[in-house]
């Protein structure tokens, strides 16, 4: 395999010019309709809603949302309740700290995570260790892809920042309006070149939904980090499953994770930068889920792409004409009561 990175013409379509709303739009095809660039005339927002209990809420329309920029609102000019194709980036962490069992069950898990995407679904899959390799530029051939799978072959060290933000450049140039990356490791960084600050930076100027899934090989319990700001993220107590989006108990816990305080790193115990992972993934309206049972990395798998069938697509023209370099807030929220809505926080309107 040779290095590939992807960073020049990703970068140049994520600063690209504005793309025309309003009767233009409507006027495109479907994958048209919703291209998104940082700071311009429409702005993408992919919202998932789930209840009280954690399951995916269907059936909902347009009126049924608020999208807030900067806590003002704003209207509604495209919305989609229907499952659409998505662009998708598998990134693994092929380190030496993955070998053995840990390897086995994430080929494994994401060969069957293939088999549940669409057939208008396009994937690359991408490894890093030392550095960052492309293992199977986009496609949608299952079994070249399954075959690619195969070749994983733990070594090196952790490359963990230069592969999300390589995948994240790369998922950019995918045809789907919908776009997200799943990135699988074990460790924390050791090796990257890109800054925590660089890839935030980058994950703030696109629309791709990032996914992260830990793996900590200690026996342990599983368990899921999503949204939410504040201090420390407090977990259910022993013997309590976690609630999944799709209404999927999540496996009951063994024992209790410990809290992880705001500004800290998961560590010990809990090898991962746990609080790495979460962050990238929350900007854009992803999840975390953290798994120590090589068994379970299969259910986490399946639980996004369940979610990535199940968001809803919604777009507005943002209150400004110009690009003015600065962070904007995203809110969404839906007037059903004990709803939950996750989707991107901002944007940030590059200058």
């Amino acid at each position: 395999m040779t290095r590939r990175t992807f960073r020049s013409v990703a970068v140049l379509a994520v600063l690209a010019g504005p793309v025309s709303s309003g009767t233009v739009a409507a006027q495109q095809e479907p994958d048209e309709r919703f291209r998104f660039r940082s700071g311009v005339e429409l702005i993408n927002v992919t919202a998932t809603v789930t209840d009280g209990d954690g399951r995916f809420v269907s059936g909902l329309r347009k009126e049924d949302f608020t999208v807030f920029e900067d806590d003002e609102a704003q209207t509604i000019t495209h919305f989609s309740a229907e499952r659409v194709p998505v662009s998708l980036g598998l990134v693994v962490d092929t380190s030496n700290s993955m070998a053995g069992e840990k390897i086995v069950a994430a080929r494994r898990a994401l060969a069957r995570f293939l088999e549940r995407l669409g057939p208008d679904d396009e994937v690359f899959i991408s490894i890093f260790g030392d550095q960052v390799e492309e293992l199977h530029d986009w496609s949608r051939d299952r079994a070249s892809l399954r075959e690619a799978l195969r070749q994983l072959r733990p070594q090196g060290g952790t490359a963990l920042y230069d592969g999300v933000s390589d995948a994240v450049e790369k998922a950019q140039s995918g045809r789907n309006r919908k776009k997200a990356v799943v990135v699988l490791s074990d460790g924390n960084d050791t090796t990257s070149h890109t800054s925590v600050g660089d890839l935030k930076t980058l994950i703030q100027q696109s629309e791709v939904l990032v996914y992260a899934i830990g793996i900590e090989g200690n026996g342990g319990s599983s368990f899921t980090l999503m949204g939410g700001g504040g201090g420390g993220q407090q977990f259910p107590p022993i013997g309590r499953p976690f609630p999944v989006p799709g209404g999927r108990p999540q496996w009951p816990p063994t024992r209790r994770p410990p809290t992880m305080p705001r500004g800290r790193v998961m560590r010990g115990d809990y090898g991962l930068n746990v609080r790495a992972l979460r962050e990238f993934a929350d900007q854009t309206g992803g999840r975390t889920e953290i798994v120590s049972e090589f068994d379970d990395i299969d259910p986490a798998v399946a639980s996004i792409a369940d979610e990535l069938s199940r968001q809803y697509l919604l777009a507005y023209a943002p209150p400004r004409s110009e690009k003015d370099g600065k962070w904007h807030t995203i809110r969404v929220e839906v007037d059903k009561r004990g709803h939950t809505v996750r989707a991107r926080r901002g944007y940030l309107a590059a200058s």
